[in-house]
């Protein structure tokens, strides 16, 4: 018989998956946190924060994270595997040039 997870125990799985789910992305793009720091409008220590799990990703986060990574918010929330799987071609390392100073 298969117990319900309290509240607490849903969250944290959620949360863990999420931050699995960024750095799987970030590694496959070759993005930096600087780089995704950026993107949201946010500083490189914030997204170490929520990637360490000292803050949670806001609901915000996960939309802008979606859309930069061109998959959609229910694969970004299924974790790394089905994200990695939808990511666009040319959004992974080594398939688009990057222009000179860009920051990844």
């Amino acid at each position: 018989m298969r117990r319900s997870a309290r509240p607490g125990e849903v969250r944290a799985g959620l949360e863990e998956s999420l931050r699995l789910t960024v750095a799987a992305l970030m590694q496959a793009t070759g993005d930096s946190q600087r780089s995704v720091a950026e993107v949201l409008g946010i500083t490189q220590t914030q997204v170490s924060r929520r990637q360490s799990g000292a803050t949670s990703w806001s609901l915000r986060d996960a939309d802008v994270l979606a859309s930069h990574y061109g998959i959609g918010v229910l694969d970004l929330l299924s974790g790394p595997t089905r994200a990695c799987e939808v990511l666009p071609e040319d959004r992974r390392r080594g398939t688009r040039p990057v222009p000179k100073g860009a920051v990844r």
